[in-house]
């Protein structure tokens, strides 16, 4: 069984409140409770954690080095700014899905741009709360060496 960790960012803690024009009415407990129960469908064992920190999202994905076998990654906002996570992406060497909830591509011009892109396997947007179970689904495929391009 495959460990999957289903890592949230910024002000993702918010989610059912914030914004709900564009992240929709989904709380993050919801999506959590929907990835462990997809997971479980998939053969994935799904742990999930969330921080406004990016250092707390750095020490997750170096610990994930050892405790998992890939990562589903929201950074939030970290996404445009963090060259640390991409750092740490790189440096934890477990494929990331990038995830996000609107369509990063079809809003400001400065979300255009990610930081997490250029060292995940690939990218889901604009597809809400389901982009997470999408996600679960593309890592599934990519550790059981699907080809997915």
């Amino acid at each position: 069984m495959s460990k999957i960790l289903v890592l949230n960012g910024p002000n993702l803690n918010l989610l059912g409140t914030r914004q709900p024009e564009v992240y929709g009415n989904t709380t993050l407990k919801m999506i959590e409770e929907a990835c462990t129960r997809h997971g479980e469908k998939r053969g994935l064992k799904v742990t999930c954690g969330q921080s406004n920190h990016e250092g707390a999202l750095i020490d997750a994905i170096h610990a994930a080095r050892k405790e998992q076998d890939g990562i589903v990654l929201n950074a939030g906002a970290y996404t445009h700014t963090s060259v640390a996570i991409m750092d740490a992406i790189s440096s934890a060497q477990v494929p990331v899905v990038e995830v996000h909830l609107s369509n990063i591509h079809a809003r400001e011009t400065f979300r255009h741009k990610s930081f997490i892109a250029p060292v995940a396997i690939g990218q889901i947007c604009g597809f809400g709360a389901r982009g997470y179970t999408l996600a679960l689904d593309a890592l599934a495929a990519y550790l059981q060496g699907e080809t997915l391009g």
